[in-house]
């Protein structure tokens, strides 16, 4: 059961199908990862993020398999997300990350006891999990521990320190809003992980497997077979430990000119991994991608007077509203309303992403009960299931009792009012 109270199911599809609409999800984010994304320029700063898109856990029982193919025997367990009619499993393991394993590589499964699965996957000590990620990272790697993240770094305590404090910050102003909102979410029972690399070259290194050469543009992204935020030390070492001693204030850290698109891409990243750990939107469910980038901008705008950074929701996402103001076009909300092939193509994607935060930021300043109520509608589609371009119509319509062309009238109205 999801947190909408929905019941999930298991796919009657073969795994070959499942793993083509993974894959068409997928390619949603990695569609982005060639597109420089502005978000706050400071001189010499330019911000660049991408979100990958996947899924969670929807089976209780933690299942053990053991599998035999050309690499060889090997065991894992964990939860079965999705069971295709020919056997195969895509699973969702004790640290996360996600698994599709063909039927022909299974030689026999079975079901953990009720003793055995406490002490597996629901053992989620942050100890034991930290352990376990630094067997897997890179040499040199540390661990901060806060009540809702393990941030994982081999940059300087210091920006690890304020990095966390920022994702707190987010985590609860995230809950509370929603919250107020009248939208009951779920607490994860599991830390939210981030991965912080000291420099660039050891991030690309890193990252080429997931992001391929796209790595070299891309500054920080949120990945769903993971469920990680990784990104390196904007910053710079020298800038935060010149002299190879203690840790820096945030003042500091948020005078170095990459400090607005350092605050942007972190609050954005992490903002999808709550967005999908709380329950607001199943993984691999058809959520329209303005919605899930729409709602990350609309949170992440920095405020550099403050020592933290950042302190609100849902303020003036300057570069966003004056791309708006400069490449708005009549009939973005429909397009983008039925379909996310427009995000696709390089030449719109900044139109699409500006069109997105303004469609946001007008709704849920001025028709929050039917956003809450659109959310409702969105958070209980399972797991790849498809929307046809007319169930996208009509589950806006429902929620809002508009269309897109009436819709976008009421918004470009209210836009030339915001300052």
């Amino acid at each position: 059961m999801n947190a909408f109270g929905v019941e999930e199911s298991r796919s009657t599809r073969p795994l070959e199908i499942l793993r083509s609409v993974i894959l068409r999800r997928v390619a949603k984010g990695r569609s982005m990862l060639h597109q420089s994304q502005p978000r706050y320029q400071s001189r010499t700063a330019l911000a660049m993020y991408v979100t990958l898109f996947v899924l969670g856990s929807q089976s209780v029982a933690v299942e053990i398999f053991d599998l035999s193919g050309p690499d060889g025997a090997r065991t894992v367990e964990g939860r079965v997300v999705v069971e295709g009619e020919d056997g195969g499993v895509l699973l969702e393991q004790a640290d996360e990350r996600l698994e599709l394993i063909p039927a022909e590589l299974i030689q026999s499964r079975q079901t953990r006891s009720d003793s055995e699965d406490k002490e597996s996957l629901h053992d989620h000590d942050h100890d034991i999990i930290s352990q376990r990620l630094l067997a897997e990272l890179p040499q040199g790697f540390e661990v901060l521990q806060t009540k809702h993240y393990i941030v994982c770094f081999d940059t300087t305590r210091g920006y690890a320190q304020w990095c966390a404090s920022l994702f707190e910050r987010l985590h609860d102003a995230f809950q509370n809003y929603w919250k107020q909102a009248g939208l009951e979410l779920v607490e994860s029972t599991r830390p939210h992980i981030v991965v912080i690399f000291s420099t660039k070259s050891r991030y690309v290194e890193e990252s080429a497997d997931e992001l391929g050469p796209a790595a070299e543009n891309v500054v920080g992204y949120y990945n769903l077979m993971s469920n990680r935020v990784v990104t390196f030390d904007l910053t710079g070492m020298d800038l935060l430990n010149p002299r190879g001693g203690g840790s820096r204030n945030g003042l500091e850290i948020l005078r170095s000119p990459a400090a607005a698109g350092l605050v942007a891409t972190l609050v954005h990243e992490a903002t999808h991994q709550m967005a999908f750990n709380c329950g607001m939107h199943q993984r691999l469910a058809p959520i329209p991608l303005w919605v899930s980038e729409g709602l990350a901008m609309y949170f992440e705008t920095p405020d550099l007077e403050s020592a933290r950074g950042w302190r609100g929701v849902g303020q003036i996402n300057r570069p966003r509203l004056d791309h708006w103001r400069t490449h708005h076009r009549a009939g973005a909300i429909e397009k983008m309303m039925i379909s996310d092939e427009l995000f696709r193509i390089p030449r719109d994607a900044l139109d699409l992403y500006a069109e997105s935060w303004a469609l946001t930021y007008f709704l849920l300043k001025t028709r929050k009960p039917a956003f809450v109520e659109y959310m409702r509608i969105l958070g209980q589609k399972p797991s790849l299931s498809e929307d046809s371009s007319q169930q996208r119509r009509e589950d806006f319509h429902a929620a809002f009792g508009v269309d897109a062309s009436e819709l976008e009238i009421m918004l470009e109205r209210f836009m030339t009012k915001v300052r």
